[in-house]
């Protein structure tokens, strides 16, 4: 097997395990990886647009993760709102369960990056992280990962600019 081909199998057998494991741990949550990872965007930049939501989803293709978040809503874990800023949007906010969950899927994220920490102890993480950056930088996966590194990103998916946000 050539090293690119191995590779591309290795990222892709990396990605299945540790959404497996990922997985396990959510499961006595009653949720999926999938609807942990819009908890955790929420819990980090809430409200946002449904739109804004997407943007920052790499579990999902696409920009509008409507079915994920109507599951999330139906469970009593996100509010929809009118949007202060523009009563024709809808704001994403977790409500005070979703807030406890969150809580919870931090912990068990945190334990699954620790497991990674401990395994790539000496391997070069970070430059495996620049090439995986630069593999994935214009792809919409890749785009979504910028967007949530990127702190003057999140203005601009809640229709606020950052500017007036730190000063609120």
């Amino acid at each position: 097997m050539r090293p690119a081909e191995e590779f591309r199998y290795l990222v892709l057998a990396a990605q299945r395990e540790g959404n497996r494991l990922l997985g396990q741990a959510l499961r006595p949550l009653g949720i999926t990886t999938s609807q942990a990872e819009v908890i955790s965007i929420l819990h980090e930049r809430q409200p946002l647009t449904l739109t804004g939501l997407g943007e920052l989803l790499v579990c999902e293709s696409g920009s509008s993760p409507s079915r994920l978040v109507d599951r999330l809503v139906a469970a009593g874990l996100i509010h929809r709102n009118p949007a202060e800023h523009d009563r024709r949007h809808i704001d994403l906010r977790l409500t005070d369960s979703g807030e406890q969950l969150a809580a919870q899927i931090i912990q068990i994220e945190e334990q699954l990056y620790q497991r990674i920490d401990a395994l790539a102890e000496g391997t070069g993480l970070d430059q495996i992280n620049t090439f995986l950056r630069a593999f994935v930088r214009d792809l919409p996966a890749g785009q979504a990962i910028i967007r949530r590194t990127t702190p003057a990103a999140h203005g601009r998916l809640t229709g606020r600019s950052f500017r007036s946000r730190t000063r609120s």
